[in-house]
């Protein structure tokens, strides 16, 4: 069991970005557009450069299809 990260993910965003919130949530802004799993596939890459991690140690746990996503990471 590793740590979960509440994410509102933001596509064809202009710049990629990683922000927590005051309220311990995530807004992630990607460049790729919510279309075959692209943004998905950026988000995952966006917080496994953030916290310094492999990409494959990114699970995203709920939300798959929607704007709104628990991700899970490691301790």
């Amino acid at each position: 069991m590793g740590r979960r990260l509440e994410i509102r993910v933001k596509p064809n965003a202009k710049t990629a970005g990683l922000e927590e919130q005051p309220d311990g949530t995530w807004i992630a802004k990607v460049k790729a557009p919510p279309v075959d799993g692209k943004a998905n596939e950026a988000l995952i890459a966006l917080v496994a450069e953030h916290f310094g991690i492999r990409k494959a140690q990114v699970t995203i746990r709920v939300g798959s299809s929607g704007r709104l996503k628990q991700l899970e990471i490691p301790d």
